[in-house]
């Protein structure tokens, strides 16, 4: 899927596709507006991308000691862009990984 694809779906679906990875299901629920769902749903695993949307997610809340803390865990640089720029990089990357 491309992310022309991905965004065109969270405009026009309620759910996000239950096949996605639960990172990309996290973003899509980030770009519906449901932050705490997008939370939940990476809070307690650890790996690495995981780690990622975790900082991603904190950055949009404010919380920038707690971001930086899940970047450390993603083995990741804090990102210096905009929210914006950040869950567009993070949705290809997700989108280009292979299961």
């Amino acid at each position: 899927m491309t992310l022309t694809e991905f965004t065109a779906h969270i405009q026009q679906e309620r759910q996000p596709e239950p096949t996605w990875s639960v990172q990309l299901q996290s973003l899509w629920y980030d770009a519906k507006g449901d932050w705490k769902k997008a939370h939940d749903l990476v809070d307690q695993l650890s790996d690495l991308s995981s780690a990622h949307v975790h900082a991603y997610l904190h950055r949009v809340e404010g919380d920038l000691w707690n971001a930086r803390y899940w970047y450390n865990r993603a083995k990741k640089p804090e990102f210096k862009g905009n929210l914006e720029e950040e869950w567009k990089e993070l949705a290809i990357s997700l989108l280009s990984k292979k299961d």
